[in-house]
C-alpha cells in the first residue's frame, strides 16, 4: 500500500493539495499588495483623468490603470487551483448570474431616479429595500 497514491498526473493528490494551499497563500499576498497599490493609484489616475478633460472627454489615465489591473488579475489567476478540484465543486454556482457591477447599476439607477423625483425619502428607502430583497430572493432561487 502506497502512503501517497498517485493520480493521473503522476503526483500524489495530498502533495497537489499542499502545493495548491501554498500557492494560494503567495497569490493572496501578491493580490493584496496589488490592491494596496491600486487604491491610491486609481484615485490619483481618476483625478488626473478628470483634470485632463477636454471638450467633455476625460483623460484615459484611469481606464489605462483599470486595464493594467485586469491584466494583473488574469496573471495572478488567484483561483487557478480549481483545475485540481473535483468537478462537482467547480460546477457549483453559489452567486447566480448577478455580479457586483449589475447590483451597483440597479442601486445607481434607483438613486438617480429618486434624485430626479426630488430627493430620497422614506418611500425611497422602502423601495430600495424591495430591490435588494428581490435580488436576494433571485439569488436564493438559483441555489
Amino acid at each position: 500500500m502506497e502512503l501517497f497514491p498517485q493520480n493521473e498526473s503522476g503526483q500524489p493528490p495530498l502533495w497537489v493539495l499542499i502545493r495548491d494551499i501554498g500557492v494560494l497563500q503567495v497569490k493572496l499576498l501578491i493580490d493584496g499588495a496589488r490592491d494596496l497599490i491600486l487604491v491610491p493609484a486609481s484615485l490619483i489616475a481618476g483625478v488626473v483623468s478628470l483634470a485632463k478633460t477636454k471638450n467633455g472627454k476625460p483623460g484615459s489615465e484611469f481606464y489605462e490603470l483599470v486595464s493594467v489591473g485586469k491584466q494583473t488579475e488574469r496573471w495572478i489567476n488567484l483561483f487557478g487551483a480549481t483545475r485540481n478540484a473535483p468537478p462537482e465543486v467547480v460546477e457549483q454556482n453559489r452567486f447566480g448570474d448577478v455580479d457586483i457591477d449589475e447590483l451597483i447599476s440597479k442601486v445607481e439607477e434607483f438613486v438617480v431616479d429618486e434624485y430626479q423625483r426630488g430627493g430620497v425619502t422614506a418611500q425611497a428607502k422602502t423601495r430600495l429595500d424591495k430591490v435588494l430583497g428581490a435580488v436576494h430572493r433571485r439569488k436564493s432561487k438559483q441555489e
